[in-house]
Protein backbone atom coordinates (compact mmCIF):
# COMPACT_ATOMS: atom_id res chain seq x y z
CA UNK A 1 0.00 0.00 0.00
CA UNK A 2 1.31 4.13 -0.71
CA UNK A 3 0.07 5.48 3.27
CA UNK A 4 0.91 9.10 3.56
CA UNK A 5 1.31 10.35 7.19
CA UNK A 6 0.21 13.98 7.71
CA UNK A 7 2.25 15.39 10.56
CA UNK A 8 6.46 15.61 11.08
CA UNK A 9 5.59 14.76 15.30
CA UNK A 10 6.57 11.75 17.28
CA UNK A 11 3.47 9.65 16.71
CA UNK A 12 3.26 9.97 12.68
CA UNK A 13 6.99 9.13 12.99
CA UNK A 14 6.93 6.12 14.79
CA UNK A 15 3.88 4.69 12.73
CA UNK A 16 5.78 5.34 9.81
CA UNK A 17 8.61 3.20 11.14
CA UNK A 18 5.92 0.68 11.25
CA UNK A 19 4.47 0.44 8.46
CA UNK A 20 7.93 0.35 6.47
CA UNK A 21 8.67 -2.24 8.87
CA UNK A 22 5.27 -3.87 7.04
CA UNK A 23 6.46 -3.64 3.66
CA UNK A 24 4.29 -0.34 2.64
CA UNK A 25 5.73 2.19 0.56
CA UNK A 26 5.60 5.89 3.07
CA UNK A 27 5.29 9.27 2.67
CA UNK A 28 6.29 11.68 5.47
CA UNK A 29 4.48 15.37 5.23
CA UNK A 30 4.42 17.99 7.55
CA UNK A 31 4.67 21.67 7.99
CA UNK A 32 8.43 22.55 7.64
CA UNK A 33 10.14 21.90 4.45
CA UNK A 34 13.46 22.88 6.47
CA UNK A 35 13.31 19.78 8.70
CA UNK A 36 11.60 17.14 6.55
CA UNK A 37 14.98 17.83 4.59
CA UNK A 38 17.01 17.69 7.50
CA UNK A 39 15.50 13.76 8.62
CA UNK A 40 15.77 12.92 4.98
CA UNK A 41 19.73 13.53 5.87
CA UNK A 42 20.01 12.29 8.90
CA UNK A 43 17.27 9.69 8.75
CA UNK A 44 16.09 10.68 12.85
CA UNK A 45 13.82 12.70 14.11
CA UNK A 46 15.75 14.41 17.53
CA UNK A 47 12.99 17.07 17.96
CA UNK A 48 9.90 14.93 18.91
CA UNK A 49 10.93 10.95 18.47
CA UNK A 50 14.96 10.90 20.03
CA UNK A 51 16.98 8.34 19.17
CA UNK A 52 14.46 6.15 16.51
CA UNK A 53 16.08 5.59 13.30
CA UNK A 54 14.58 6.22 10.18
CA UNK A 55 14.17 3.35 7.66
CA UNK A 56 16.02 4.59 4.53
CA UNK A 57 12.95 3.35 2.30
CA UNK A 58 10.87 6.43 4.42
CA UNK A 59 10.19 8.90 2.06
CA UNK A 60 9.42 12.89 2.73
CA UNK A 61 7.58 15.57 0.90
CA UNK A 62 7.03 18.93 1.72
CA UNK A 63 4.30 19.66 -0.94
CA UNK A 64 0.98 18.40 0.97
CA UNK A 65 -0.69 17.78 -2.50
CA UNK A 66 2.25 15.21 -4.01
CA UNK A 67 2.77 13.85 -0.65
CA UNK A 68 -1.22 12.61 -0.17
CA UNK A 69 -1.36 11.59 -4.35
CA UNK A 70 -2.33 8.17 -4.80
CA UNK A 71 -2.11 7.27 -1.40
CA UNK A 72 -4.32 4.48 -0.52
CA UNK A 73 -4.27 5.56 3.19
CA UNK A 74 -4.08 9.25 4.50
CA UNK A 75 -3.03 9.08 8.51
CA UNK A 76 -4.08 12.28 9.82
CA UNK A 77 -1.74 12.45 12.76
CA UNK A 78 -1.74 16.74 13.57
CA UNK A 79 -2.31 17.60 16.85
CA UNK A 80 -6.03 18.31 16.95
CA UNK A 81 -5.89 21.49 17.09
CA UNK A 82 -4.44 21.86 13.71
CA UNK A 83 -6.54 19.46 12.87
CA UNK A 84 -8.83 22.05 10.49
CA UNK A 85 -6.55 23.77 9.20
CA UNK A 86 -5.01 20.22 7.64
CA UNK A 87 -8.29 19.31 6.65
CA UNK A 88 -8.84 22.87 5.13
CA UNK A 89 -5.72 22.18 2.90
CA UNK A 90 -7.50 18.63 1.91
CA UNK A 91 -10.32 19.50 0.74
CA UNK A 92 -9.36 20.65 -2.46
CA UNK A 93 -7.14 17.73 -3.32
CA UNK A 94 -8.04 14.96 -5.85
CA UNK A 95 -9.15 11.33 -3.91
CA UNK A 96 -10.09 8.46 -5.05
CA UNK A 97 -13.38 7.17 -3.54
CA UNK A 98 -12.24 4.45 -1.58
CA UNK A 99 -9.81 6.44 0.27
CA UNK A 100 -9.27 5.92 3.51
CA UNK A 101 -8.34 8.72 6.20
CA UNK A 102 -6.84 6.90 10.01
CA UNK A 103 -6.88 9.75 12.20
CA UNK A 104 -4.48 9.22 14.83
CA UNK A 105 -5.05 12.64 16.91
CA UNK A 106 -6.25 12.28 20.72
CA UNK A 107 -8.82 15.44 20.89
CA UNK A 108 -11.35 17.64 20.85
CA UNK A 109 -11.54 20.66 19.11
CA UNK A 110 -11.49 23.75 21.89
CA UNK A 111 -14.98 25.66 20.31
CA UNK A 112 -16.71 23.65 18.39
CA UNK A 113 -16.41 20.62 21.11
CA UNK A 114 -16.05 18.49 17.95
CA UNK A 115 -14.61 14.98 17.79
CA UNK A 116 -12.48 14.34 14.78
CA UNK A 117 -14.58 12.14 13.03
CA UNK A 118 -17.08 15.41 13.35
CA UNK A 119 -14.66 17.72 12.47
CA UNK A 120 -13.70 15.64 9.45
CA UNK A 121 -17.07 15.02 8.03
CA UNK A 122 -17.76 18.73 8.71
CA UNK A 123 -14.30 19.60 6.13
CA UNK A 124 -14.55 16.85 4.24
CA UNK A 125 -18.25 15.32 3.60
CA UNK A 126 -18.79 11.20 4.04
CA UNK A 127 -15.58 9.80 3.50
CA UNK A 128 -14.18 6.70 4.67
CA UNK A 129 -12.90 7.12 8.46
CA UNK A 130 -11.19 5.29 10.97
CA UNK A 131 -9.96 6.27 14.25
CA UNK A 132 -6.58 4.40 15.97
CA UNK A 133 -6.81 4.46 20.09
CA UNK A 134 -5.29 2.59 22.30
CA UNK A 135 -2.28 2.32 24.89
CA UNK A 136 0.65 3.12 22.11
CA UNK A 137 3.43 6.03 22.96
CA UNK A 138 5.42 6.48 20.41
CA UNK A 139 8.73 6.07 22.24
CA UNK A 140 8.03 2.45 22.27
CA UNK A 141 5.73 2.29 19.16
CA UNK A 142 8.76 3.33 17.35
CA UNK A 143 11.23 0.94 18.73
CA UNK A 144 8.66 -1.99 17.93
CA UNK A 145 8.06 -2.85 21.28
CA UNK A 146 4.90 -5.30 21.29
CA UNK A 147 1.86 -2.74 21.87
CA UNK A 148 -1.99 -3.89 21.48
CA UNK A 149 -4.44 -1.04 19.71
CA UNK A 150 -7.96 -0.83 18.55
CA UNK A 151 -9.43 0.59 15.37
CA UNK A 152 -12.89 1.56 15.13
CA UNK A 153 -15.30 2.56 12.06
CA UNK A 154 -18.92 2.89 11.00
CA UNK A 155 -17.21 0.76 7.41
CA UNK A 156 -16.05 -2.08 8.80
CA UNK A 157 -14.50 -3.02 5.83
CA UNK A 158 -11.81 -0.16 6.22
CA UNK A 159 -11.27 -0.76 9.63
CA UNK A 160 -9.92 -4.21 8.85
CA UNK A 161 -8.04 -3.04 6.24
CA UNK A 162 -6.77 -0.87 8.51
CA UNK A 163 -5.83 -3.74 11.13
CA UNK A 164 -4.56 -6.11 7.91
CA UNK A 165 -2.21 -3.42 7.15
CA UNK A 166 -0.50 -2.63 10.53
CA UNK A 167 -0.95 -6.16 12.45
CA UNK A 168 2.45 -7.47 12.98
CA UNK A 169 4.53 -9.52 15.62
CA UNK A 170 4.69 -6.22 17.38
CA UNK A 171 1.55 -4.32 16.69
CA UNK A 172 -1.66 -5.94 17.42
CA UNK A 173 -5.07 -4.18 16.29
CA UNK A 174 -8.77 -5.34 17.44
CA UNK A 175 -11.37 -3.66 15.53
CA UNK A 176 -14.72 -1.80 16.68
CA UNK A 177 -17.67 0.36 15.76
CA UNK A 178 -17.85 2.31 18.24
CA UNK A 179 -15.91 5.59 16.84
CA UNK A 180 -17.56 7.77 19.53
CA UNK A 181 -16.36 5.63 22.51
CA UNK A 182 -12.99 5.40 20.95
CA UNK A 183 -12.65 8.69 20.13
CA UNK A 184 -13.45 9.87 23.74
CA UNK A 185 -11.44 7.06 25.52
CA UNK A 186 -8.66 8.57 23.59
CA UNK A 187 -9.22 12.14 24.95
CA UNK A 188 -10.11 12.14 27.57
CA UNK A 189 -7.86 10.29 29.50
CA UNK A 190 -5.20 12.71 28.49
CA UNK A 191 -6.79 14.78 31.47
CA UNK A 192 -6.83 12.09 33.56
CA UNK A 193 -2.78 11.89 32.86
CA UNK A 194 -2.44 15.79 33.74
CA UNK A 195 -4.27 15.13 36.94
CA UNK A 196 -1.81 11.70 37.72
CA UNK A 197 1.57 13.96 36.90
CA UNK A 198 -0.32 16.67 39.40
CA UNK A 199 -0.32 13.53 41.80
CA UNK A 200 3.32 12.92 41.47
CA UNK A 201 4.48 16.24 41.31
CA UNK A 202 3.17 16.94 44.73
CA UNK A 203 4.49 13.68 45.98
CA UNK A 204 1.32 11.63 46.39
CA UNK A 205 1.22 7.79 46.69
CA UNK A 206 0.51 4.45 45.05
CA UNK A 207 -2.99 4.30 46.68
CA UNK A 208 -3.86 8.03 45.75
CA UNK A 209 -3.14 7.60 42.08
CA UNK A 210 -4.92 3.61 42.13
CA UNK A 211 -7.99 5.65 43.25
CA UNK A 212 -7.64 9.09 40.63
CA UNK A 213 -7.61 6.06 37.72
CA UNK A 214 -10.25 4.11 39.25
CA UNK A 215 -12.52 6.47 39.70
CA UNK A 216 -11.21 8.51 36.71
CA UNK A 217 -12.49 5.49 34.30
CA UNK A 218 -16.04 6.02 36.10
CA UNK A 219 -15.97 9.57 34.93
CA UNK A 220 -14.50 9.05 31.65
CA UNK A 221 -17.33 6.27 30.71
CA UNK A 222 -20.18 8.10 32.48
CA UNK A 223 -19.55 11.04 29.92
CA UNK A 224 -18.56 8.57 27.48
CA UNK A 225 -21.61 7.21 26.76
CA UNK A 226 -23.71 10.33 27.80
CA UNK A 227 -22.30 11.40 24.70
CA UNK A 228 -23.27 8.28 22.65
CA UNK A 229 -20.31 5.92 23.36
CA UNK A 230 -20.58 2.06 24.36
CA UNK A 231 -19.75 1.38 28.05
CA UNK A 232 -17.55 -1.62 26.62
CA UNK A 233 -15.55 0.46 24.73
CA UNK A 234 -14.08 2.02 28.19
CA UNK A 235 -13.45 -0.98 29.53
CA UNK A 236 -11.25 -1.94 26.44
CA UNK A 237 -7.51 -0.52 24.54
CA UNK A 238 -8.91 2.68 24.12
CA UNK A 239 -10.56 3.36 27.44
CA UNK A 240 -8.50 1.63 30.27
CA UNK A 241 -5.74 0.25 28.88
CA UNK A 242 -4.67 4.26 27.58
CA UNK A 243 -5.41 5.64 30.80
CA UNK A 244 -3.21 2.95 32.81
CA UNK A 245 0.01 3.48 30.29
CA UNK A 246 -1.07 7.41 29.99
CA UNK A 247 -1.05 8.01 33.72
CA UNK A 248 1.75 5.84 34.34
CA UNK A 249 4.43 6.39 31.79
CA UNK A 250 7.45 8.38 32.18
CA UNK A 251 7.05 8.99 28.67
CA UNK A 252 3.47 10.99 28.52
CA UNK A 253 3.95 14.64 27.99
CA UNK A 254 0.18 14.87 29.43
CA UNK A 255 2.08 13.43 32.75
CA UNK A 256 4.95 15.12 32.87
CA UNK A 257 3.22 18.75 32.37
CA UNK A 258 0.73 17.50 35.17
CA UNK A 259 4.01 16.92 37.53
CA UNK A 260 5.31 20.44 36.61
CA UNK A 261 1.98 22.04 37.94
CA UNK A 262 2.09 19.49 40.70
CA UNK A 263 5.59 20.98 41.53
CA UNK A 264 4.24 24.76 41.64
CA UNK A 265 5.75 25.86 38.16
CA UNK A 266 2.69 27.81 35.93
CA UNK A 267 1.50 26.30 32.69
CA UNK A 268 2.98 29.10 30.43
CA UNK A 269 6.19 27.98 31.48
CA UNK A 270 5.90 23.85 30.87
CA UNK A 271 4.77 24.94 27.65
CA UNK A 272 7.26 27.27 26.57
CA UNK A 273 9.75 24.82 27.34
CA UNK A 274 8.55 22.44 25.48
CA UNK A 275 8.40 23.92 22.47
CA UNK A 276 6.34 22.63 19.42
CA UNK A 277 5.56 19.19 21.38
CA UNK A 278 1.92 19.48 22.33
CA UNK A 279 0.47 18.18 25.30
CA UNK A 280 -3.33 17.53 24.13
CA UNK A 281 -4.76 17.17 27.18
CA UNK A 282 -4.32 20.89 28.37
CA UNK A 283 -6.86 21.98 25.82
CA UNK A 284 -8.87 18.72 25.49
CA UNK A 285 -9.53 19.87 29.67
CA UNK A 286 -11.77 22.71 28.31
CA UNK A 287 -13.58 20.83 25.81
CA UNK A 288 -14.26 18.13 27.89
CA UNK A 289 -15.36 20.34 30.82
CA UNK A 290 -17.71 22.18 28.19
CA UNK A 291 -19.09 18.91 27.10
CA UNK A 292 -20.28 17.83 30.50
CA UNK A 293 -21.83 20.88 31.06
CA UNK A 294 -23.86 20.54 27.83
CA UNK A 295 -24.66 16.61 28.74
CA UNK A 296 -25.58 17.58 32.75
CA UNK A 297 -22.76 15.04 33.32
CA UNK A 298 -21.25 15.13 36.40
CA UNK A 299 -17.35 15.12 36.22
CA UNK A 300 -15.59 16.05 39.21
CA UNK A 301 -12.08 15.26 38.34
CA UNK A 302 -12.18 16.93 35.50
CA UNK A 303 -14.05 19.55 36.31
CA UNK A 304 -10.91 19.80 39.13
CA UNK A 305 -8.22 19.13 36.49
CA UNK A 306 -10.14 22.33 34.30
CA UNK A 307 -10.17 24.36 37.87
CA UNK A 308 -6.42 24.23 38.16
CA UNK A 309 -5.38 25.19 34.20
CA UNK A 310 -7.78 27.70 33.88
CA UNK A 311 -8.84 29.06 37.36
CA UNK A 312 -5.48 29.28 38.92
CA UNK A 313 -6.92 26.67 41.64
CA UNK A 314 -4.00 24.99 44.29
CA UNK A 315 -4.13 21.51 43.37
CA UNK A 316 -3.78 20.85 47.10
CA UNK A 317 -6.95 22.22 47.34
CA UNK A 318 -8.61 20.23 44.13
CA UNK A 319 -7.37 16.89 46.26
CA UNK A 320 -9.08 18.05 49.09
CA UNK A 321 -12.01 18.96 47.64
CA UNK A 322 -12.45 16.00 45.63
CA UNK A 323 -11.83 13.62 49.06
CA UNK A 324 -14.39 15.82 50.60
CA UNK A 325 -17.48 15.51 48.35
CA UNK A 326 -20.42 14.13 49.91
CA UNK A 327 -20.05 10.61 50.78
CA UNK A 328 -22.44 8.07 48.37
CA UNK A 329 -21.98 4.03 47.16
CA UNK A 330 -19.24 3.14 45.04
CA UNK A 331 -22.17 2.58 41.95
CA UNK A 332 -23.72 5.95 42.35
CA UNK A 333 -23.71 7.95 38.67
CA UNK A 334 -21.28 10.38 40.48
Amino acid sequence: MKISVLSDGGWGTALSVLLCHNGHQVTMWGPFPEYLAEMARTRLNDKFLKGVALPAELEFEADLGRACAGASILILAAPSQYMRSLLERLKPLPRAGDLIYLNVAKGIEVGSCKRMSELVEEMLGPVRYVVLSGPSHAEEVGRLVPTAVMTASKDAAAARAIQQAWMNEFFRVYTSDDVIGAELGGSLKNVLALAAGVLDGMGMGDNTKAALMTRGIVEMARLGQALGGRAETFSGLSGIGDLIVTCMSRHIRNRHVGEELGKGRKLEDIQREMGLVVAEGVTTASSAYDLARRAGVETPIIDEVHAGLYENKDPRRAVRDLMLRDAKPEAHSG
